[in-house]
């Protein structure tokens, strides 16, 4: 009687244990922290009772500002060691 394929059976049935060894919940404290302030998040529990409305000129002065972005070319590459520096076009 040929016993691999049984053996290769039982090598399956074997393959999830590993994954149930982990155990349930975050693994540090930050990742705890996270959870936290997404379930805060979710729950809805912490928003402000006052609606925050923009006026009609502050609705249209972003609706520029959105819109000005998109004259700026994005360039192919970006260079090692000049972040966060700003070439002029004049």
């Amino acid at each position: 009687m040929n016993r691999l394929p049984i053996l290769a059976c039982l090598g399956l049935l074997g393959l999830p244990l590993p994954a149930m060894a982990l155990e349930a919940g975050p693994s540090s404290p930050q990742q705890a922290e996270t959870e936290g302030w997404l379930q805060l998040q979710i729950s809805n529990q912490a928003a402000s009772p006052i609606p925050q409305t923009a006026t009609a000129t502050e609705r249209e002065l972003a609706m520029q500002r959105w819109l000005r972005k998109f004259n700026y070319d994005i360039p192919d590459l970006f260079e090692q060691g000049q972040e966060g520096h700003i070439q002029s076009s004049n």
